[in-house]
């Protein structure tokens, strides 16, 4: 066995490496779940019932598992419910953790104790929004859970048979362009931007800061000077006499927002188109890459319900679910783009 390259200072995967499919159906588990947590908050935070429930960890002065039942109504109910969904989530991911030392990768235990301590500092962070009532925090919240379900997706795939495989699969396709790799981690970033300001409208509560699409105040690009917003604040209340009064501030990331949505919406097309169109293209990656351009057509259009619909709940909710697997999908396809392309060259040099 000769050493590797430089280029590929990672060693290949020892010889007794083998699939454990609970361990694998397992992950996938926990990894829905906090798929499960991330809707379970865009509900909270949609029916504004992020306070509901003012003292932490307590509820109402009782231990948060032995709340009483019959008070769980409105937005209690949703409030409390996420508490103790999100308490099950980290249960569930502690042992999944504790799981992976279990098996022969190491670098891949380390993986499980990021995502352990991510999944702490998510609670914390919960805990400090109600006790601080700051919507800064639920901000960072928010994004930490996106990354959190990142992390434990790609436990789930780490843990794989096609991941475990891999070897012979590189072989067998040839060698995935190098540019996959980096094209996809490139809208990965783009994705957890757009999803940063949209975390910043829901916490903000500018999500509605412009009523139309795909116009904004009839215009192309609306004006945000004073007198400009001055107009549109006359004109949401004739609407709602209780309409929150936006900013240009709140007009100006909004706009930014439905911009991101173009060029990531552009992106994956191209990326997609790309590899459908490339020889040599692993067949895995492009039939994902479908996938990827499905969910991010259906999230575009859930973002332009979420303005027809006067941001509903539920269209608001599946909005923010989609968008957090479309984050998912992207970083799937850049890590098994990398494996496929890493593990061919390996081959190729008679180390693998």
């Amino acid at each position: 066995m000769h050493a590797p390259s430089p280029d590929y200072p990672l060693p290949p995967e020892p010889a007794r490496l083998r699939y454990r499919w609970a361990l694998h159906r397992f992950a996938c588990f926990c990894a829905g779940s906090v798929l499960f947590l991330i809707c379970l908050g865009g509900v909270v935070t949609s029916e504004n019932a992020g306070m509901s429930v003012p003292d932490w960890p307590t509820s109402y002065g009782y231990n948060m598992f032995y709340f009483p039942w019959q008070y769980m109504t409105g937005g209690i109910f949703w409030e409390h419910s996420h508490r103790l969904v999100g308490s099950g989530v980290g249960t569930l991911i502690y042992i999944l953790t504790v799981w992976l030392f279990f098996q022969e990768r190491i670098w891949l235990r380390w993986v499980g104790v990021a995502a352990a301590v991510m999944v702490s500092i998510q609670g914390l962070l919960g805990g400090l929004r109600v006790i601080e009532m700051n919507d800064a925090i639920g901000f960072f919240h928010a994004c930490l859970a996106q990354l959190l379900f990142v992390s434990v997706s790609l436990l789930a795939l780490f843990t794989s048979r096609w991941w475990i495989g891999a070897d012979s699969s590189a072989v067998r396709s040839g060698a995935t362009p190098r540019q996959w790799t980096g094209r996809t981690l490139a809208i990965c970033g783009l994705i957890f931007c757009q999803l940063l300001l949209g975390a910043t409208m829901r916490h903000e509560h500018a999500g509605l800061s412009i009523g139309d699409f795909p116009l904004a105040y009839g215009q192309v690009w609306p004006k945000t000077d004073p007198a400009s917003v001055k107009e549109y604040n006359l004109e949401r209340l004739q609407h709602d006499p209780n309409a929150k009064a936006t900013t240009a501030l709140s007009i100006n990331i909004q706009m930014a927002h439905r911009v991101g949505a173009v060029l990531i919406t552009v992106a994956i097309l191209a990326a997609a188109a790309a590899m459908w169109l490339t020889p040599g293209t692993a067949s895995a990656l492009r039939r994902w890459s479908a996938v990827w351009v499905f969910l991010v057509s259906l999230q575009f259009l859930l973002g332009a319900c979420t303005i027809w619909t006067n941001k509903a709940a539920d269209i608001a909710t599946t909005h923010v679910a989609v968008g957090a697997l479309t984050l998912v999908l992207g970083a799937l396809l850049t890590a098994m783009s990398w494996r496929l392309q890493s593990r061919a060259e390996l081959a190729r040099k008679g180390v693998a």
